[in-house]
């Protein structure tokens, strides 16, 4: 039996329409101010976003629902309409009438715009929310850090090695100074994926030797350019096909299948290699991105994980894991332990919450209750690497090493961020980037001789 169908799948958009009701009660709920919860002055837990595209806006919202009293007090963004229009989503009532609006009070004093613009929001919050294009992450969450605040973080966390390196760090000062941090890999906190892991550390299927993850699809939205933008501004709005902005779809959203496999093994790879590259999406409008890569990923024990993702319409879509035991294989998306044919575990798919809602009403609890629970930065830092790992084998058509990658300090990050700055990355006279070729492009000359013994 295929159990690896994605009907078996709630979709983000699924889950937050399945998700109105439950948020309409907790927004109906009378605000906490109880002694023994976030003990402010006056009990309100102060949350900035950083970051106001699509993802920002739904985990502002999401923060507001959960059960505590939440206040978003501050925005910011490198453009002014992103904020605009992300908090008239964030404050517009939903299909079922459920409205956050009286949890807002942004102002045009605290909406601050521009690159600098993290360093005027962070001040004023308890909580930050960390949403801009995954570039970004490292230099907001180690301020966020510095400056004391919990932080709620999209993955991935970086989109080069260098900035993997940094993360791990300020986790490790995250931890001095226990403040909570989540990393959005929603399927540590969906309702599914916890009772099969459990079960995997229970010995259900034995010991692990392989996976298969997916996240093949059509892709994503590509923004034309527009007279008058500077090459800077072109690219930030479009910044899913640039690697220094986005880190190309294996890491940007294969991350979370990746993540996935990592996490019921206990482990990360200690080397990748693959193959990929821009069979179909060929145009100028792509950047700099492969449409696909696949990738073979080795741990210490000797277990291979196999990776694929692929961004071609027309092509079959698939986004799930797949886990193999000694005794057993677990899919992931139909929440099903099996060995044989024979089904020895099923999870009741009427219990399936909604994980994006739980990581903030988690979060948020432990926070209004004084607690330090969460640290999730580490591991999103060494998914995030494991992908990029991925993306570097991909492209360079060589064996990549962890610690290599890890301690080799590459970073593909602009020398300054401002608009009139020259981004690393830059199209010829007829509008094409450069583009990674498979066998010319290198990395680490280090790292074939240690993947080739």
């Amino acid at each position: 039996m295929n159990s690896s169908n994605n009907e078996n799948r709630l979709s983000r958009r699924s889950f937050m329409k399945n998700s109105a009701v439950l948020g309409g009660g907790l927004v109906a709920m009378p605000l906490f101010s109880n002694a023994g919860y976030f003990t402010s002055v006056d009990d309100t837990i102060k949350v900035v976003l950083i970051g106001c595209g699509g993802r920002g806006t739904g985990a502002a919202r999401q923060a507001l629902l959960s059960n505590q009293n939440v206040k978003l007090v501050a925005m910011a963004d490198a453009f002014r309409d992103r904020i605009d229009s992300s908090l008239k989503a964030i404050t517009a009532e939903d299909d079922d009438g459920v409205t956050v609006k009286d949890r807002v009070s942004v102002t045009e004093d605290t909406k601050f715009v521009g690159f600098d613009a993290y360093l005027k929001a962070i001040p004023l919050a308890d909580v930050v929310i960390l949403t801009t294009p995954p570039g970004f992450r490292p230099i907001h969450f180690e301020e966020a850090i510095k400056q004391g605040k919990h932080v709620f973080m999209e993955k991935p966390v970086a989109t080069d090695p260098a900035g993997v390196k940094k993360v791990l760090e300020v986790a490790a000062l995250a931890k001095q100074k226990k403040l909570n941090v989540v990393v959005g890999l929603q399927r540590h906190y969906q309702n599914s994926y916890r009772e099969l892991i459990k079960r995997v550390r229970d010995g259900m299927i034995g010991d692990i030797t392989s996976g298969q993850v997916y996240w093949n699809s059509d892709g994503v939205w590509v923004y034309k350019r527009q007279p008058g933008q500077s090459e800077m501004e072109y690219q930030m709005r479009n910044w899913y096909y640039f690697n220094w902005l986005c880190g190309d779809h294996i890491v940007e959203q294969h991350i979370h299948n990746i993540d996935v496999m990592n996490w019921f093994k206990d482990a990360y790879p200690v080397k990748a290699m693959g193959m990929g590259g821009r069979q179909v999406r060929t145009g100028k409008e792509y950047g700099e991105i492969f449409d696909h890569h696949y990738v073979e990923y080795h741990y210490a024990d000797g277990t291979i994980m196999n990776s694929q993702c692929r961004h071609i319409k027309g092509t079959y879509s698939k986004v799930d894991e797949t886990i193999v035991g000694t005794k057993g294989t677990v899919y992931c998306g139909a929440g099903q332990i099996q060995l044989g044919g024979k089904t020895l575990y099923a999870f009741d798919m009427k219990k399936e919450n909604n994980p994006y809602q739980t990581e903030h009403d988690e979060l948020f609890a432990a926070i209004a209750k004084g607690e330090y629970k969460f640290a999730d930065a580490e591991n999103g830092a060494k998914s995030t690497l494991t992908a990029i790992i991925g993306r570097l084998a991909t492209y360079s058509g060589q064996v990549i090493d962890w610690d290599t990658a890890l301690n080799s300090g590459l970073s593909i990050q602009p020398a300054k961020y401002a608009f009139d700055a020259t981004p690393p990355v830059l199209p010829d006279a007829d509008g094409y980037y450069p583009i990674a070729v498979p066998g010319k492009t290198k990395y680490f000359t280090e790292s074939v001789a240690a993947g080739g013994k």
